[in-house]
């Protein structure tokens, strides 16, 4: 004969105050990253419903359920477009230069910034690195228009009076990515080191005593205790990264951009403002920003996968 045992009425009671008490200790937590949920929930989930209208002829007086249904014509519209593979192209050039030439440029200011040995001097230099980051696109493009304007600049009159000839930098569009760059990293490259400076922070001291002690040079420390320190950060970035290999900066490029140069500064972003805001094609610019997101999203999994095979946690 067999014996059903069941928990006691006093077992679940000392579960359940247990359940409430942990729960209880954690609430300072659940309501500090309960922000960031409702933010994500209606900014990013809830507006996933509008991918719908790429699919349809979207007529604002219709709605989404009452509108023409169009299938995929507004991707065969997007693919048939004869500027489709110009902005393919320049969004794709000015993501390798966000990806191999931006990129790079906060591990190495952090890997310096981490050898500075003064106090004083590594606060002062951190905070004037940080400071362009709060600037607007609209202050750093206007700045350079007024340093280097063909007419009036101020590096312009300079280069006059020295007797050299004036620079055509904001209508040249030879200078388009260079000066495009050029900001990026002045504007991002302190911030964007926040992050490579605080896992540099969790090294354990005693690695580098230990590599003193075997003569190591601060290059070699640099080369074997801080660089593998920085590895998993640097993978995850890159890999997050490539999720936005396809968003360039809107304001910025179209800050930028003008009438001379927008061969190769029209990229998707701009694209997107100009006939989807500008034109009222909804629906066709939803069709163009899911083939952003595809992207993005295909790029990501094959990284994440990539970046587990070669023994890291990847993002997920």
């Amino acid at each position: 004969m067999s014996i059903a045992f069941t928990p006691s009425k006093a077992a679940d009671s000392r579960q359940k105050r247990r359940q409430w008490a942990e729960w209880k200790r954690g609430l300072p937590v659940y309501l500090m990253i309960l922000p960031g949920v409702l933010f994500f929930i209606v900014f990013k989930y809830i507006p996933m419903g509008g991918i719908l209208i790429a699919f349809q002829h979207y007529d604002p007086f219709d709605g989404f359920l009452q509108s023409q249904w169009v299938g995929f014509d507004n991707f065969r519209r997007l693919f048939q477009d004869p500027d489709f593979w110009k902005i393919f192209r320049n969004t794709l050039v000015i993501s390798a230069l966000n990806l191999f030439l931006f990129f790079p440029v906060p591990i190495l200011l952090s890997l310096l910034l981490n050898e500075v040995r003064l106090k004083w001097f590594k606060k002062g230099a951190q905070t004037l690195l940080y400071v362009p980051h709060f600037l607007s696109w609209v202050v750093i493009v206007s700045m350079t228009v007024l340093l280097f304007s063909a007419q009036d600049g101020g590096i312009n009159n300079l280069l006059s009076t020295w007797g050299y000839e004036r620079i055509e930098v904001m209508t040249n569009p030879e200078y388009f990515r260079i000066v495009y760059l050029l900001q990026v990293i002045w504007k991002e490259a302190g911030w964007s080191a926040i992050i490579f400076l605080a896992a540099l922070a969790s090294v354990d001291p005693t690695l580098y005593e230990a590599a003193r002690v075997d003569g190591a040079s601060r290059l070699r420390q640099i080369w074997h205790i801080n660089l593998p320190a920085l590895r998993s950060t640097i993978i995850i970035l890159f890999i997050l990264r490539l999720g936005h290999v396809m968003d360039t900066g809107f304001e910025h490029i179209l800050l930028l951009q003008n009438s001379l140069n927008i061969d190769i500064s029209e990229v998707f972003d701009t694209y997107v403002y100009r006939v989807g805001i500008i034109e009222a094609e909804f629906s066709y610019t939803t069709a163009v920003g899911l083939f952003k997101a595809l992207i993005g999203l295909a790029l990501v999994y094959l990284a994440n996968r990539a970046s587990r095979k070669i023994g890291e946690e990847g993002v997920y």
